[in-house]
């Protein structure tokens, strides 16, 4: 290896290992926990639940504190740009498959928003020979309903009001729609980096 290979090799592992990163795996690392948490819970909705709760709030956390932390510090990778929506889509997956498992959510619904999520994954990697896709605004706004749809149906509701229920499914249709919608839009983006990147 010679030192300018050397240099790069530094550079891209200080790339990775920063901040930014760093808290986009420890969000991935909690998401089996949030799993634990919320099958421990047994139906009771009780404290295993609350966990469940605490552990998804802290973890959605992460995600606002280390897109922060990237902006300000001018810490914005290409690992962060994959890994970050990957780490996303880890922790939406898993909390809304349990929530089916658990009967409290739609099959169709889940169906629905895992095939338009890990679609559009598999697309980014498919089109990143011609260049990264990064989160459009509706992707983020996206994000954020679907996190406040889950974070509505994982609280114990049913001991707090129950017609809180009513708003979380109304929400969750809402986190569907543009969920479908925005799904729309990156088939087109990415069709278009395509098309530019053979140009090219």
């Amino acid at each position: 290896m010679t030192t300018a290979e050397g240099d790069n090799a530094t550079s891209s592992s200080s790339d990775v290992w920063n901040l930014p990163n760093i808290l986009t795996m420890l969000r991935i690392v909690l998401v089996p926990f949030f799993v634990w948490f919320l099958l421990a819970d047994n139906y009771q909705h009780g404290i295993w639940r609350w966990a469940a709760v605490v552990a998804f709030a802290v973890a959605i956390y992460t995600d606002k504190l280390d897109g922060d932390i990237a902006r300000a510090r001018g810490l914005i990778t290409n690992f962060g740009k994959i890994a970050d929506p990957i780490a996303d889509k880890l922790l939406i997956g898993s909390a809304l498959v349990l929530l089916s498992v658990l009967g409290e959510l739609p099959w169709w619904v889940t169906i629905l928003i895992l095939v338009r999520e890990w679609g559009i994954t598999a697309l980014r990697f498919f089109v990143i020979r011609y260049g990264v896709m990064p989160a459009s605004r509706g992707g983020k706004l996206k994000t954020v309903v679907q996190t406040v749809a889950i974070f509505l149906y994982i609280l114990p509701l049913a001991s707090i009001a129950p017609w809180l229920v009513i708003v979380a499914f109304g929400v969750m249709m809402l986190a569907l729609a543009i969920t479908l919608w925005t799904g729309v839009e990156y088939v087109v983006q990415a069709l278009r980096l395509r098309a530019a990147g053979r140009r090219a």
